[in-house]
């Protein structure tokens, strides 16, 4: 049996193909609805807010605040035992949508609803996928 390792980004639909590049270039692109401009995540093909299907693609400052945090003690599968504890978290983004993925870095498990943080990428198999890692706040 060959070594698990993480798994790679999900099959690609027409809509994320889009979003796993800009990742894979090191940037967090999100849809805007060219009718009511709200931003939207998870790529699909209509707004979630009018039901308009006419978008552009523009990117975001990958910044946000955690909403909502756990820490995983316990492996779902064998692939992710090595990477235990880590931090599951939702970043609600500066530009409003919400964002479930990981906060890593060597503070992770520090993390503390509303902790501010920013996107990082993580190479996965042959993509990219965005993280957060916490932000310090500098000191006066």
């Amino acid at each position: 049996m060959p070594p698990l390792s993480l798994p790679s980004p999900p099959a690609l639909t027409a809509e994320a193909r889009h979003y796993f590049a800009a990742a894979a270039r090191g940037r967090l692109e999100l849809q805007f609805c060219q009718s009511c401009a709200a931003p939207w995540f998870f790529p699909r093909p209509t707004c979630p807010r009018c039901g308009g299907d006419d978008y552009r693609w523009a990117p975001v400052s990958g910044r946000g605040v955690v909403e909502s945090f756990t820490i995983v003690t316990r492996a779902p599968s064998p692939a992710f035992r090595d990477l235990l504890p880590y931090v599951v978290a939702v970043v609600a983004l500066a530009e409003g949508p919400r964002m479930m993925a990981n906060i890593v870095g060597a503070d992770a498990l520090e993390v503390t609803i509303g902790a501010p943080v920013e996107v990082v990428f993580e190479t996965r198999g042959e993509g990219r996928v965005p993280q957060f890692a916490c932000v310090r706040e500098d000191a006066p």
